[in-house]
């Protein structure tokens, strides 16, 4: 009996799941939201990587509360497959490149790819996504992802945008060369969008609309639809392509794949955004969110964040050089307390970024203890 007392809290621990010990924690950030667990709707996977002598790369999966079937709003973390896939699709012409210089009949600047996926990634510029969703179409976009197995998703609207689920697309003039060669690429017209059938997907008790309150649910059947293990399997794809079978990775040639992991990497400052509006966790949660600090040049966090509708989250993967700790993180949380959308009354700053970050630093020190 005394070795059954003596081995058994061992047993215990070696069987808990680590997010789980995360979750444990008394923590102010972490048990504010566990004390009102089910109206938070947290999904979390975590993703232990472990390299043998031999160089093989294993995956160890933990999941809490991942269910693809219930719905909830991806915001801005749907710029990530629509830039790998830009990135992609302008392959197809031998003449253009990512820096090839472009204008887009959505404004009358001059932009070029590289240029809207670095936006995308420093600062989620939302412009720099609609003009790389107007370039390919949401039938085309959806069609790739399907392809390479990253289902179940939809891509379905622009972003901020009045139109921002016109299925017409405008003309996109890409300049190759300085002698006054043009290429103009103008898709057909998309599909129409199909209502989506998932739990969840009314959510709250009103919303905000023309700036009057609707007092009924908010109907999220028309939205995009990017769920975490699809999100969190596009991240394994693009940094462990090596395990997945041709037809399920990113055709990228290495020069083209380096240039989307740094950017996704990149901090504000680095990109020259004004660090005192931008600062280095501007669009990192995990581990900063909720400091205003710099984050230390050995920590590398190459991730995509979306918050809109009270809803955040953030996929990454997240490399220590210093201590050699990697590992993926994917979370999503609501922070809606008054039940009403599009208010911009959510807890964001009081409750969402501090519990994703907190989140990021125990999971981290998990990894900083184990083997």
């Amino acid at each position: 009996m005394q070795k059954l007392i003596l081995i058994l809290p061992f047993i215990l621990i070696a069987c808990s799941s680590p997010i789980e010990e995360a979750l444990s924690s008394d923590h102010i950030a972490i048990r504010t939201v566990m004390d009102s667990l089910q109206k938070h709707e947290v999904q979390i996977i975590y993703t232990q990587i472990d390299t043998s002598d031999a160089g093989t790369v294993t995956f160890k999966d933990y999941t809490f509360q991942v269910r693809d079937k219930h719905y909830f709003y991806p915001a801005s973390s749907v710029k990530l497959p629509i830039a790998i896939l830009a990135t992609e699709y302008i392959q197809q012409y031998p003449e253009l490149h990512l820096d090839t210089p472009y204008v887009s009949k959505r404004d009358t600047i001059v932009h070029s790819i590289a240029d809207d996926i670095r936006q995308i990634f420093a600062v989620s510029d939302n412009e720099a996504y609609n003009r790389l969703y107007e370039l390919m179409g949401r039938d085309y976009i959806n069609t790739q992802l399907t392809k390479k197995g990253l289902s179940p998703s939809r891509i379905a609207h622009r972003l901020s945008t009045s139109d921002a689920a016109n299925p017409n697309r405008t003309i996109t003039k890409f300049f190759p060369s300085y002698e006054g060669e043009v290429i103009e690429i103008k898709g057909p017209p998309d599909s129409p969008i199909q209502k989506i059938k998932l739990k969840n997907q009314i959510k709250g008790n009103g919303f905000i609309k023309d700036g009057t309150l609707v007092a009924t649910p908010f109907d999220f059947s028309e939205k995009n639809y990017y769920p975490l293990e699809t999100q969190h399997n596009l991240m394994k794809r693009l940094f462990f392509e090596d395990l997945f079978s041709e037809k399920e990775r990113f055709q990228l040639s290495p020069k083209d794949k380096a240039r989307i992991q740094k950017s996704m990497a990149t901090l504000p400052r680095d990109a020259t955004y004004d660090p005192e509006n931008y600062y280095d966790s501007y669009v990192k949660f995990f581990l900063y969110g909720d400091s205003k600090e710099i984050i230390p040049d050995h920590i590398r966090i190459y991730n995509k964040v979306g918050y809109a509708y009270g809803t955040l989250t953030e996929t990454a993967y997240i490399v220590d050089k210093k201590e050699q700790i990697s590992f993926l993180l994917s979370a999503t949380i609501l922070v809606n307390n008054n039940g009403v959308f599009n208010d911009d009354t959510y807890e964001y700053d009081d409750i969402g970024i501090p519990f994703l970050a907190q989140l990021g630093r125990e999971i981290y020190a998990i990894e900083k203890n184990r083997k």
